[in-house]
């Protein structure tokens, strides 16, 4: 299946960064402008945008004058970010059409979250790129339910979350902060053995599975399962 194609507009080349790593985690494709005229230029020449993420506030043109033109040729989803939380901004959004409106800060788990949402609803992603499956483990990232060999397992939405990371990362060694930084957001200042909690209450659950979540001594985790 081919990747889904999201243009992020932002002038902040450390916004679009963090915007385009957390997608990329998901097996997005990333397309990114800094302005709104090279937004226009990369969205009249790519007709395979399936969603777009655009910043208000730009040089050039700024998002609403983008968010204008592109719905007069296109019902692709927008997400507007904007750094104002005033409530004609986002009544301003709506009018011209624009689906999701996020104000920064944001958290980029809950903007990848809107994301796959919107996508979902436009029609635009199937029902195997929300399985993952991996000795015997299935994850159905839609249903947010996890079963082993056919049973279904009861796991909290941190382990769930904890889980999916490491079949995400299958055969990577991952370092406690790594895994803080992704699971728990950039934004957690927790203890990191938090992360050794969780991993010992998600491989009670996994039963025999849960030998898949080798120690990396001195550093952290590995997922690895038998097929």
């Amino acid at each position: 299946m081919e990747k889904l194609k999201i243009l992020v507009v932002d002038d902040e080349a450390r916004m679009r960064k963090l915007v385009r790593d957390f997608l990329v985690r998901e097996n997005y494709e990333v397309l990114e402008a800094a302005d709104g005229e090279e937004a226009l230029d990369i969205f009249y020449k790519d007709k395979d945008i399936a969603l777009i993420i655009l910043d208000v506030m730009m040089p050039k043109m700024n998002g609403w004058e983008v968010c204008r033109e592109v719905r007069e040729n296109s019902k692709v989803p927008i997400i507007m970010l904007t750094a104002k939380g005033d409530e004609k901004d986002e009544l301003t959004g709506f009018e011209l059409g624009v689906d999701e409106y996020i104000s920064k800060p944001f958290s980029p788990k809950i903007l990848v979250a809107r994301v796959g949402a919107l996508l979902r609803r436009a029609g635009k992603t199937g029902d195997a790129a929300a399985i993952k499956s991996s000795g015997g483990i299935v994850m159905d990232k839609t249903a947010h339910q996890v079963t082993i060999d056919g049973k279904a397992v009861e796991l909290s939405f941190k382990e769930f979350e904890l889980l999916e990371y490491f079949m995400d990362n299958e055969g990577i060694a991952l370092s406690r902060e790594r895994i803080l930084n992704s699971v728990w957001d950039y934004d957690y200042f927790g203890d990191a053995r938090t992360i050794d909690t969780h991993v010992k209450k998600l491989r009670s659950k996994l039963g025999d599975k849960g030998e898949y979540i080798h120690t990396v001594w001195g550093m952290g985790y590995k997922f690895e399962a038998k097929q």
